[in-house]
């Protein structure tokens, strides 16, 4: 690595995590600000806790979400004074080309999309259990909660095995009116249906009162009637439950299985579920054309100096966080097409980078 490049690298980071410094103390003075007085309220919650199991999780949350926006500023920063400093020109007048010139921001665009697409995929989903969990413990109001599924429906297998509850309380692990059907192709075979159900977590069976058997052999009833009975089922209480913070506290590992086993199970929108998991790699890779296009706004010497150069960085970023958060609720609604909407604001911001690019090469 030629000194070029070191010189270059060690601004982009030192600038980038000098960004991120500045930009965290002030989120987390907003924040504390804002729910402070749901902290005072818990007696039992010490300053300890609030540090370690909300904003260290916090930290690490907001650092991945707004590393992008934080590495744009950085890199307009730092090349607009060296523009400024006219030590571009010089660089110029040494032969350096643009391309070449650029080469020591996609090393350090690549450095970043690593760690930020590792962190996205495994690190900020296991803070995010504890994040969510302190939320529902202390900041969300108990009201708000909503422990009961209502109208229960879905597949259990590609067999044919189906079960319908009224409703379910996750809090207890209580249903009401559940049915449980056999198919073989199209046809029933087995039936069981009860009034009450209710989940054991020491060995994981079910419970069910007041239960009734329906057989069907060679086209005939056969009714079993009881009290009580326990049973197993290839379901858990958990599965039942589709809400977002679920999807954020899931590792992508765990969250495309648990995504393609709700479809075997029929169950129809999913789309949230795969914007969470499209967008862990959608935001690492939009560095490149971020450090891009940041790099050929600032890299030519201007009048109005950096102040020009940030307003428009600034500008642009606004436009991308706008379309990313917009693009993301359209893609979760039933019918998109999650994957395309959740890269789109890449896309666009891609094929700006890339004219961008030509144009300051020229």
């Amino acid at each position: 690595m030629r000194i070029l490049d070191k010189y270059i690298l060690s601004k982009y980071f030192k600038t980038f995590i000098f960004t991120v410094l500045l930009l965290l103390p002030i989120a987390i003075a907003i924040d504390i600000s804002e729910k402070i007085h749901k902290f005072i309220k818990h007696e039992d919650l010490s300053v300890w806790t609030i540090a370690k199991d909300y904003y260290l999780n916090f930290s690490i949350y907001y650092i991945n979400t707004f590393m992008p926006l934080a590495l744009f500023i950085a890199v307009i920063l730092f090349t607009s004074k060296m523009a400024a400093n006219t030590e571009i020109i010089a660089m110029n007048s040494g032969g350096v080309s643009f391309p070449r010139f650029v080469r020591p921001y996609f090393i350090g665009a690549t450095i970043v999309f690593l760690f930020s697409f590792y962190a996205n995929h495994f690190i900020v989903p296991e803070s995010n259990k504890i994040w969510e969990k302190f939320h529902r413990d202390y900041l969300t109001h108990r009201s708000k909660i909503k422990h009961q599924v209502d109208n229960v429906n879905f597949q259990l297998n590609e067999v044919g095995d189906i079960i319908y509850m009224k409703n379910f309380n996750l809090k207890n692990n209580k249903g009401n009116f559940f049915s449980y059907e056999h198919f073989e192709g199209t046809k029933l075979k087995y039936k069981l249906i009860s009034r009450k159900i209710a989940f054991n977590k020491k060995d994981s069976t079910y419970t069910l009162n007041n239960y009734k058997k329906r057989y069907i052999v060679n086209g005939n009833d056969v009714i079993e009637k009881g009290k009580k009975m326990d049973t197993i089922f290839d379901f858990k209480p958990s599965d039942l439950q589709f809400v977002d913070y679920l999807a954020k506290e899931m590792n992508s590992v765990k969250l495309y299985k648990h995504i393609q086993k709700s479809e075997k199970r029929g169950i129809k929108n999913l789309n949230s579920y795969r914007v969470e998991l499209y967008k862990r790699s959608s935001m690492p890779t939009s560095v490149f054309a971020l450090t891009i296009i940041a790099v050929s706004l600032a890299f030519r010497k201007k009048r109005g100096g950096m102040g020009v150069n940030l307003a428009i960085g600034v500008a642009l970023m606004f436009f991308y966080v706008f379309f990313m958060k917009i693009f993301e609720v359209f893609g979760a609604s039933a019918t998109a097409n999650s994957l395309l909407l959740v890269w789109l604001p890449n896309i666009i911001f891609g094929t700006l980078a890339i004219f961008l690019y030509f144009n300051a090469k020229r």
